[in-house]
């Protein structure tokens, strides 16, 4: 009994396989006019079923476009049209949100699919991801076109016997294929991937801070832009970050950007930050920030003494929660704590006090093992990734790697067979305007490296939250010194 093959079968009418199978053909037999009209027929209203079943508001419109023009004549049809325009006008200027679900994502989607149908046999044949079955193309069946303004992610049912990697081989070819910048394979469920085509690059201009929030969501805090144009949250209630990059990536942004994004809830008292800055440079310029809403340490010995001391309050804390409950709720008695340490590596492999950097190490390993259920959350930055660097990197779920300068680094940061994912970190400029703040960034609920770039904090941005730690409003340079 043959074998079933998933896939579309393109006819070949020249074979040139010498050892290809004989392909046999029924004989032909003439149909009948009639039954050709009937198929057609009942195929042309099939179509139009479903069109208007994925489409009814379109063509409710257009239904009421027609009947207007029989029943009133062409100027009302014309009064008609102009009103429609003039309502999506107003729905697009007032309610854009709104606007760009349920009308211009559609449209884009439905457009960007025509334009893979028209091409998808061409450019996945001669890109070499049709393999051949028994003197036959059997072709990847496309899916769901999705697209935004600066990726389309289509959706693919693989060959049988085809698998993720066999796409990545060729997704350069892809890429070129269908005219955008690069394709990357992202793994759906089995026997699915999904095709991301980066049409347009929403990271090559510097992105400005990210406003405020009102609202501060400590599972999804806004400090930047992702590649496909949708704002980039970070999560920091229940896990760890580890931030790694060169010097000038811009992880100083990263982490201000953070700092920025809590505020709120650093004023209302739910949220408490430990600033170990052992280089005295970044966050020593927003000093009066951490110590009106937390700690600020310096000296290696400081920063273990400190370390120590919320080493304690999170045992405290979990003693006071067991048997009561398995999740913090940030509160005033029991705020959501972070420790932000600028450069963890002055403080583990660079340190010469071999007893105050294992001080150091075992009270960070047991913040990262024991801190996430209590709400205590370590984000660290680093600029040398290696293990001897940081003994405990693999003990940060989430993890996000800027420019580095070995492509051997990627993998120690993202984890093995990210940079094949497409996570070249390494190639990421070094120029501050096209390369400074971006990064890939992999999740613990997602192996797949997402291309996402911080935003620009300045200096009048962190003084502008220093000026809000003041009561007095005394001048900045007093302050800062």
């Amino acid at each position: 009994m043959r074998k079933a093959i998933t896939g579309e079968q393109v006819a070949q009418l020249y074979n040139r396989d010498p050892f290809a199978l004989p392909i046999w053909r029924a004989a032909v037999y003439q149909t009948p006019a009639i039954v050709t009209i009937a198929v057609q027929l009942y195929r042309l209203i099939s179509w139009l079923a479903r069109l208007i079943a994925r489409h009814p508001l379109a063509a409710g419109i257009l239904a009421l476009a027609v009947v207007t023009w029989a029943d009133l004549g062409w100027v009302t049809l014309v009064v008609f049209v102009l009103t429609v325009n003039v309502m999506l006008a107003a729905w697009r200027w007032f309610w854009p949100v709104s606007f760009s679900r349920w009308v211009t994502r559609p449209a884009r989607g439905a457009w960007r699919a025509w334009r893979y149908r028209r091409r998808w046999a061409g450019v996945m044949t001669i890109a070499g991801a049709a393999p051949w079955y028994q003197g036959r193309v059997i072709l990847p069946i496309l899916g769901k076109v999705t697209a935004t303004r600066y990726v389309d992610r289509v959706q693919v049912r693989l060959v049988s016997g085809q698998s993720a990697a066999d796409l990545a081989k060729c997704a350069e070819n892809l890429a070129h294929g269908f005219g955008a910048l690069l394709c990357r394979v992202r793994s759906a469920r089995s026997g699915r991937v999904v095709l991301e085509f980066v049409r347009r690059d929403a990271l090559a201009a510097i992105i400005p801070a990210v406003p405020i929030p009102a609202a501060p969501d400590l599972t999804a805090l806004p400090v930047g832009r992702r590649e496909d144009g949708l704002p980039w949250l970070v999560r920091l209630h229940g896990t760890h970050v580890l931030v790694a990059g060169a010097t000038g990536a811009g992880k100083a942004s990263l982490l201000w950007s953070l700092v920025r994004a809590m505020f709120p809830l650093l004023q209302t008292g739910l949220v408490r930050v430990l600033a170990a800055d052992p280089k005295l440079m970044e966050l020593a310029y927003g000093r009066i920030i951490f110590d009106t809403y937390g700690h600020y340490a310096a000296d290696p010995a400081a920063i273990a003494a400190m370390l120590d001391r919320a080493v304690a309050d999170m045992q405290d804390r979990a003693a006071r929660f067991a048997g009561h409950q398995r999740e913090h709720t940030p509160t005033a008695e029991d705020p959501f704590v972070v420790v932000l340490v600028d450069e963890v590596a002055f403080l583990t492999a660079y340190q010469p006090d071999r007893k105050l950097k294992e001080h150091i190490m075992n009270a960070l390993a047991t913040l990262t093992t024991q801190g996430r259920a209590v709400g205590y959350c370590v984000v660290a930055a680093l600029q040398d990734p290696r293990k001897d660097v940081l003994t405990i990197r693999n003990l940060f779920p989430d993890r996000i790697a800027m420019r580095l300068d070995e492509p051997e680094q990627v993998d120690m940061v993202l984890g093995d067979g990210a940079r094949d994912r497409g996570a070249a970190c390494e190639l990421i400029p070094a120029d501050p305007g096209t390369g400074a703040g971006v990064a890939f960034v992999r999740l613990e609920s997602d192996p797949d490296p997402v291309r996402v770039r911080a935003g620009w904090v300045t200096d009048a941005d962190i003084r502008a939250l220093a000026d809000a730690c003041i009561p007095d409003r005394v001048e900045w340079p007093e302050v800062a010194a």
